[in-house]
């Protein structure tokens, strides 16, 4: 591996609100950087990233696919993302393993709810990130009111490195803030050529006052730059450069571009300042895991000569075949390698390695710290995984995944018990995939569940296990997922004794159980002097009694449990005191008085003014709490919370009440009182 090969990549994405334009965004830096010969558009199924038969077929991002293409001699490693609320697991996981991101903004719609959405994901992962403000040769694009919109609902500093370019209302191309220059790009070609030239005068001294504000917005940030910004001094490009970079780095600002990839502008200085800005495996805090056994903090290395530190980050079932996605950390891997999944403390072999471009593998033999690469070979591993070869008991933070909130009924149509075998065993890959759906039996009914984020999201489920797994299946209508959580505090002891085989198990716990704040989950407190074996038995009995409450076999959220007493005999064991920590939890629980809690969802409908007054209505009679309306150019948002049991086929109302011209986004806020 060259020395300088860490410093000159780029692993990053392109997140953003759904229909921002990302897609379209990645394929034309693909194309300029070479990868591809041919523009597809998203529209007529033909984008490269969108590989799917549900993604071309619907014109949306479904699932996170993966690529490599070079500029300027750079590697630049690009993860393509869902818009859509449902496939919000795709940008968690994609965040969790990327170096820096860009957030592409619509120039008309600016700062919309996934857009807030994946700015928190990110933040979370404190990946650094650029904005890219599309579609400013659209009807009412207004790039002054997203930089607004980017301060005060994201609350960090946007600094404008471009300033848009129009020959009267036309886009026409964008003002290159640090070297004073206009790009402009033919209307008549595929945006290959950047034509520069001098500024024009009728936006020169517009231009001026801009590069000031993004001087004096660094000059803040720098003790160095600030000093010879005063004096008047001449500040070099680089040094601009340096500047911002550290400061994206460090998080402190957010460098904005501008462009219209649909018209193929603006791209070729985007794709500059990934390579400007954002930072090298090497630029990034490095990764912290932790040893199983010791507990301590390990920091991870971007080292090609230390041991191999892998992270699984996302499962893929090509027609019967196993790939499993991997950012590698530290270390090599090489085909044949043996690998130790220290999350499941398993030995799996890589048997191929493959580069990936979306759904086409290019086989490799050798992947190093840095690379984002698919295994073939690991039976195992899925996504939130530590791979590791000579450290057995390292684990990296493993993916926060969202409970479903909705369900369908599933059966095979026929076959019997063969046919209902086969459907489970499809659906645990489908599981394996993407770990927001969860496929279970219903106890009660003997009916197969499959539970998810959305409608659409169990809608191409439905799909995948049609078409992609060749299972022909009845559909049941969605049910909304509902939990419990309690009203007030009680306590509750049980005594377990019984005989199962040739032991007898012997338990006894009294505890006590109150409302925890809701959205902050279940708590339990331990008693800590005890046997860290009978400890871990009550817990997972504590767990195991939050599965289901006792009277309507909901989930039990939001609930803080303190083990009071534990009596300890000679026939005491670990399955007795699990079991009775679950009985006594269920004692308590029905005593303190069962709430049963639906989720409500945060909705944003965007309808021209003439269907505002509708929308509301439909809204109110939904049960729906109105927060209020924003003007957004020619249209306005509408912001609500609302039961998720109340919006069950409400694209197709919407349809209907604004005539085809409304739109909606609904992501999860909280479970509340029903």
């Amino acid at each position: 591996m060259k020395p300088d090969r860490l410093r000159k990549i780029r692993n990053m994405g392109f997140v953003a609100h759904i229909d921002a334009g990302k897609t379209t965004v990645t394929e034309r830096v693909l194309f300029y950087t070479g990868r591809i010969h041919k523009m597809g558009e998203v529209h007529d199924g033909q984008a490269t990233m969108d590989y799917l038969p549900q993604e071309q077929e619907r014109g949306i991002t479904i699932t996170s696919a993966v690529t490599t293409c070079k500029w300027n001699d750079h590697e630049i490693h690009i993860i393509d993302t869902p818009g859509h609320v449902d496939f919000t697991i795709e940008v968690e996981r994609s965040l969790r393993v990327l170096d820096g991101a860009v957030m592409i903004l619509c120039g008309v719609g600016g700062v919309q709810a996934q857009t807030e959405t994946v700015w928190h994901q990110a933040r979370k992962y404190e990946v650094p990130t650029l904005a890219f403000i599309n579609k400013l040769d659209r009807p009412g694009a207004d790039y002054r009111s997203v930089l607004s919109q980017i301060e005060k609902r994201l609350e960090i500093k946007p600094v404008p490195v471009q300033l848009p370019y129009y020959d009267g209302d036309s886009f026409r191309g964008v003002i290159d803030l640090l070297r004073m220059k206009q790009l402009v790009w033919k209307d008549d070609d595929q945006g290959s050529e950047v034509i520069e030239t001098d500024i024009s005068e009728d936006i020169l001294s517009e231009a001026s006052a801009a590069r000031d504000h993004m001087m004096e917005t660094l000059a803040e940030l720098d003790d160095s730059l600030m000093e010879s910004y005063l004096s008047g001094d001449t500040i070099s490009v680089r040094t601009i450069k340096d500047v911002m970079r550290k400061a994206t780095i460090e998080n402190r600002i957010l460098p904005v571009l501008y462009g219209a990839a649909l018209r193929n502008k603006g791209i070729q200085p985007l794709v500059d300042a990934i390579i400007d800005y954002l930072p090298s495996p090497n630029d990034i805090r490095p990764p912290l895991g932790h040893d199983k056994k010791t507990g301590e903090i390990i920091t991870i290395p971007s080292d090609p000569q230390s041991p191999l530190v892998a992270y699984a980050f996302k499962v893929y079932m090509e027609e019967g075949r196993r790939l499993v996605y991997l950012r590698l950390y530290s270390g090599e891997i090489y085909t044949g390698d043996e690998l130790f999944n220290t999350t499941r403390e398993t030995s799996e072999k890589v048997a191929r390695l493959f580069m990936m471009h979306a759904h086409h593998k290019e086989r490799i033999e050798k992947a190093v710290a840095g690379d984002i690469i698919a295994v073939a070979g690991l039976k195992d591993a899925v996504t939130g995984d530590t791979l590791t070869i000579g450290n057995e008991t390292l684990v990296l933070e493993p993916i926060e995944v969202l409970k479903p909130v909705i369900s369908i009924a599933i059966e095979p149509k026929s076959g019997g018990g063969e046919a209902y075998q086969r459907l489970m065993t499809t659906s645990s890959k489908l599981m394996d995939e993407d770990p927001t759906i969860k496929v279970s039996e219903d106890p009660d009914t003997g009916q197969v569940i499959l539970a998810g984020m959305g409608e659409l999201h169990l809608e191409i489920a439905v799909d995948r296990l049609k078409n992609a797994f060749g299972i022909d299946i009845n559909v049941g209508n969605p049910q909304v997922l509902y939990c419990s959580s309690i009203t007030g505090q009680a306590d509750g002891e049980s005594m377990f004794s019984k005989k199962l085989g040739d032991t007898l198990h012997s338990g006894h716990v009294t505890l006590h159980v109150s409302p925890a704040r809701r959205g902050t989950g279940n708590t339990f407190d331990i008693i800590p002097d005890m046997n860290d074996q009978l400890k871990s038995s009550i817990l997972l009995g504590l767990e195991e009694g939050c599965l289901a409450d006792p009277v309507n076999g909901y989930n039990i959220v939001d609930v803080a449990v303190q083990v009071k007493k534990v009596i300890i005999t000679d026939e005491t064991t670990g399955q007795g005191m699990k079991i009775a920590s679950q009985m006594a939890l269920q004692e308590a629980v029905k005593n303190a008085g069962i709430l049963v809690l639906e989720p409500v969802m945060d909705i944003e409908v965007m309808v021209p003014e003439e269907y505002v007054g509708d929308v509301v209505g439909d809204l109110s009679s939904r049960r729906a709490n109105i927060e209020g309306v924003v003007i957004k150019g020619k249209y306005h948002c509408i912001k609500a919370y609302v039961p998720l049991s109340r919006t069950v086929g409400y694209s197709t109302q919407l349809r209907s009440m604004s005539r085809g011209r409304g739109s909606y986004n609904m992501k999860f806020f909280r479970y509340d009182n029903l």
